[in-house]
């Protein structure tokens, strides 16, 4: 039976309407599939995973956050008209590349190649970081987004990264490179002095003089100095040595697991007999890049929230250890491990390994608080989370109430760790929060 030539004109018109809202439908389903957070979750984890194999310092690896994280940031945001550039909000940094007006982009994409380029930069285990690329952009290349888009986007993403590692150049990072040693004051009792196993030297005494991100300078949040030392029995600070003495020779259960829970010490050194190596564990600021992703992942971020919180997360950081080693190096403390070696006990040594810089104020301490804060203002006051961060060392996860809750915890473990005093652990948590706070009101994220 022949069909009416009308009819059949009708249902051509009909399925062809079908057919080309379907293909419209498919070719823009690779804008959503991209948008994904996982994308820049796996980037930032996988810097966390390079860091620890190369074993930058603590410092160190709060400059590689940063920048991978600002770089991320700005190669999505305009894919996001809400938000706007940190350009002019963080110190030194210029407006970065723009995207061409009328051409259509895959922003995600755009982001994802400037956190691995930038990351790759900044990092030793570049072969590392390349393996990641090549899974990255297999998937966005499996979501059938258009030539021109993909290649458009990898170009921006290309051009944000090549600013950002522009302006990483002017930090004076470079220069603190090749800066003279610290002096040991051998004729001061009261300062550092190396400390067991390795007896290091001291680990970058000119990071205060790297540039800042969002604060003014390494020491505008001036911490509380340390109690006044003395030798003397009964003086307030053989006191607060002695607390120190005693609660790691208490070895109470739940101290000891929450020292080991917050160690975080990236380059602890284990020696047997005559050999020594390294034990490599996740970094401070790296513990709470990961609580970030919990955060993110629990409140069900966006890619663009997602980044939002790496950035602010990242540069709370990167200030804070700035701030904690001004205070660390002009303050120039003794740890307590040398002080009740040479006044209490010089059998005693602490539970955790004391790293090698002086003790005022908690890095640690600082960092933490520094960090919560953010989060708290981000997520809210009574966020409630597991940390699974230090699952992959054996230890299992712990649950918390709060982004605080978690800070204060990491600052006092370093007491029942025996490496640092009261004062220097409550004077860490005071200037960082103080510091997050300015941190998060001074960037603007939102137009």
């Amino acid at each position: 039976m022949k069909l009416n030539h009308k009819i059949l004109l009708a249902l051509l018109g009909t399925g062809l309407l079908f057919f080309t809202q379907s293909c419209e439908t498919t070719s823009k389903d690779y804008q959503q599939k991209a948008a994904n957070p996982e994308f820049i979750h796996a980037g930032i984890r996988k810097i966390t995973d390079i860091i620890r194999h190369d074993i930058f310092a603590p410092p160190v690896s709060s400059r590689i956050y940063s920048y991978s994280a600002v770089a991320a940031y700005e190669a999505l945001v305009p894919g996001y008209p809400e938000y706007q550039s940190l350009a002019g909000q963080l110190n030194g940094l210029t407006p970065c590349p723009q995207p061409e007006a009328g051409k259509e982009y895959c922003y995600p994409l755009a982001s994802a190649n400037a956190l691995l380029i930038v990351g790759k930069q900044l990092v030793f285990s570049e072969g590392d970081m390349e393996d990641l690329k090549e899974d990255f952009f297999a998937q966005f290349k499996a979501m059938r987004m258009p030539k021109d888009v993909y290649d458009r986007s990898m170009d921006y993403g290309s051009a944000v990264a090549k600013h950002i590692l522009a302006w990483s150049k002017s930090d004076n990072y470079a220069q603190t490179r090749s800066a003279p040693k610290f002096t040991i004051e051998v004729d001061d009792p009261a300062r550092w002095r190396p400390t067991p196993p390795a007896y290091g030297d001291a680990l970058e005494p000119h990071w205060p003089e790297i540039r800042t991100w969002v604060i003014d300078s390494s020491g505008q949040f001036s911490a509380e100095p340390p109690v006044p030392f003395s030798k003397q029995k009964g003086s307030d600070f053989y006191k607060q040595a002695m607390e120190v003495y005693e609660m790691v020779k208490a070895q109470k259960e739940d101290e000891i697991a929450t020292a080991w829970y917050w160690d975080d010490n990236p380059f602890a050194m284990e020696v047997s007999g005559h050999i020594a190596f390294a034990k490599k564990k996740i970094s401070p600021g790296g513990h709470w890049m990961n609580i970030a992703a919990h955060a993110c992942r629990k409140a069900n971020a966006d890619i663009m929230k997602s980044a939002e919180t790496y950035v602010r997360v990242a540069t709370s950081l990167a200030d804070g250890f700035i701030a904690s080693w001004h205070a660390k190096y002009k303050y120039n403390l003794i740890r307590p491990e040398s002080y009740i070696n040479q006044y209490i006990d010089p059998e005693w040594r602490p539970l955790i390994q004391t790293p090698p810089f002086p003790e005022h104020t908690s890095g640690h301490s600082t960092i933490s608080s520094a960090a919560a804060t953010v989060l708290t203002n981000i997520y809210g006051d009574n966020f409630t989370f597991a940390d699974s961060t230090e699952l992959e060392f054996g230890i299992d996860p712990r649950n918390y109430q709060s982004f605080r809750q978690a800070s204060d915890e990491a600052g006092v473990s370093r007491m029942y760790g025996g490496i640092h005093y009261r004062r220097g652990n409550e004077a860490g948590l005071k200037c960082g929060r103080e510091l997050g706070q300015y941190v998060y009101d001074k960037i603007k994220t939102k137009k």
